[in-house]
């Protein structure tokens, strides 16, 4: 998942989304199916708000999978860069790109221009905590005339138009931005579909946004619902509370219909990342220790249900080009004796935290905290939703986490997540990894133009990350979305951006 309020040209060979990932521009007429009413598409989400849906936060996905905001581009079903808000693009040298906008109409009535789009990126460069997709990247943006806005990086980007891509750099109305540096996505997007009320972590609801550029959506609106609780959402799909219902537990997927169960190939990888900065896990020798104690193959028919892979690294199956290409891990810290371990941490509980978000990590926690405590480490579980211990993960109060991450998320290259959670000043460190020879290596990575020499300084920053033993990959999911029998259009994404456009509704 992606996480808090912070956050490139690889092609990815991912399955094909379904019909109508990106929206056709033609006009379209109600969906008179039942359901929701008047033909509003009732959906389950999984990961209650962290700051009302502000964009730099990690509901950021929330409003790309409801098709509330957009930015200057999008990600195709291949995963380069695809036309959004910009409806072209110029590289003019290796730091300045322009960027010629289509015409297009905020939610609240105003006219999108050049001036609001760099207000925007003016917003989230300047944002207390920056969204993570720049965390490794300062931009510089100009309205050249009204329809053209040239932006600059310090240092050559060769993939920033994928860059442009994250959610959380969608471009909001100049009304969405308050002085206290809150931003409130509520009526000011540009998508097909306008949050008209946001109640707490609990509901909203959507309405059709008319004047959409791409053409007028199906569906009359959506009502959405966070359940937090896995087999919860399953059984609102089931009982027919809900029209769609994501992130689907491994052990209640085989309960649902076979024909509302779709499996996704999924860019997630599953990890145990070790606090580097803070407690048991600065000695390499007890992170060593703790990854040889591992037995991730244990979790995938166990946990996962056979809808998981064991992990091979960072990347999995659904990134193609990282597969038969890795490099040996060398150069790592001998494991400690289990004499040592037991001396190291007796008297001394190593704190390993889950979130309820997903299901299986919960269940995951508990096998390997057994897989732990065989090896000599005493551990002690701290469970919960996922907002209530973000804070404490970025602050380092834990020894270790099982993290469940989407790789390519941000900008559909790896390097913006390997920048993010791995480099010594990443905004999403969890693992607080401080060494200068993980840094080069991403920093190389992120400078590479050359779409196969870039896939091969990911993966030699890959295994200078794994070194470390700073992350412990475990597996690599496959995601089950429930789809009821009579919704059509809802889009399968491997990256987990998108769920609902312009094509999606009731039969």
């Amino acid at each position: 998942m992606r996480t808090p309020s912070r956050g490139f040209v690889v092609v990815l060979a991912l399955a094909p989304l379904l019909t109508g990932c990106f929206v056709s521009g033609e006009d379209s007429t109600d969906s008179t199916a039942e359901g929701g009413p008047a033909g509003r598409l009732r959906v389950a989400l999984a990961v209650p708000p962290v700051q009302a849906l502000s964009p730099y936060s990690n509901d950021a996905t929330v409003l790309s999978k409801l098709s509330v905001a957009e930015g200057l581009t999008a990600l195709d079903k291949d995963g380069a860069a695809a036309p959004a808000l910009a409806k072209s693009w110029t590289r003019k040298s290796a730091t300045t790109w322009t960027f010629a906008l289509r015409k297009a109409t905020f939610q609240d009535g105003t006219e999108v221009t050049a001036q609001s789009v760099v207000d925007a990126l003016d917003h989230a460069n300047a944002a207390k905590v920056k969204p993570r997709v720049l965390s490794d990247m300062a931009l510089t943006a100009k309205a050249q005339d009204a329809g053209t806005v040239v932006i600059s990086t310090e240092t050559a980007d060769p993939v920033l138009p994928m860059r442009l891509a994250s959610p959380a750099l969608g471009i909001l109305a100049p009304k969405a931005y308050a002085k206290d540096g809150t931003v409130s996505p509520v009526g000011t997007g540009t998508g097909p579909f306008e949050i008209t009320k946001l109640t707490g972590k609990t509901k909203a609801a959507l309405g059709r946004f008319d004047g959409y550029w791409g053409g007028r959506a199906k569906a009359s609106g959506i009502d959405v619902t966070w359940i937090a609780d896995g087999t919860a959402r399953a059984n609102a799909l089931r009982g027919g509370d809900v029209d769609i219902a994501e992130w689907i537990p491994t052990a209640q997927a085989k309960l649902l219909d076979k024909d509302t169960r779709h499996e996704v190939p999924s860019v997630r990888t599953d990890s145990l990342v070790l606090n580097t900065a803070s407690g048991i896990f600065t000695d390499p020798a007890l992170r060593a220790a703790a990854r040889e104690a591992v037995d991730s193959s244990a979790l995938v028919d166990s946990v996962f249900g056979g809808y998981a892979d064991p992990a091979r690294g960072l990347f999995g199956p659904a990134v193609p080009w990282a597969a038969g290409k890795r490099a040996e891990v060398t150069g790592r810290t001998g494991a400690a004796p289990r004499d040592r371990v037991v001396k190291e941490t007796k008297g001394r509980t190593l704190r390993l935290a889950a979130y309820t978000n997903r299901a299986e990590l919960p269940e995951a926690a508990t096998v390997l905290q057994q897989q732990l405590e065989k090896a000599g480490f005493t551990v002690k579980q701290d469970v919960r939703e996922y907002t209530q211990m973000e804070a404490d993960l970025l602050a380092g109060r834990y020894d270790a986490l099982v993290l469940s991450r989407v790789t390519l998320l941000d900008t559909g290259d790896a390097v913006s997540y390997l920048a993010s959670d791995y480099t010594s000043d990443g905004v999403y460190n969890i693992a607080g990894l401080k060494d200068a020879k993980v840094d080069r290596a991403i920093k190389s990575a992120a400078a590479e133009g050359g779409t196969a020499e870039r896939q091969q300084k990911i993966l030699r920053a890959e295994t200078e990350i794994l070194r470390t033993d700073a992350v412990v990959p475990l597996v690599h999911e496959k995601v089950v979305q429930g789809i009821g029998a009579d919704v059509e259009g809802v889009l399968l994404d491997p990256r987990e951006r998108s769920l609902v456009n312009v094509d999606t509704h009731l039969k």
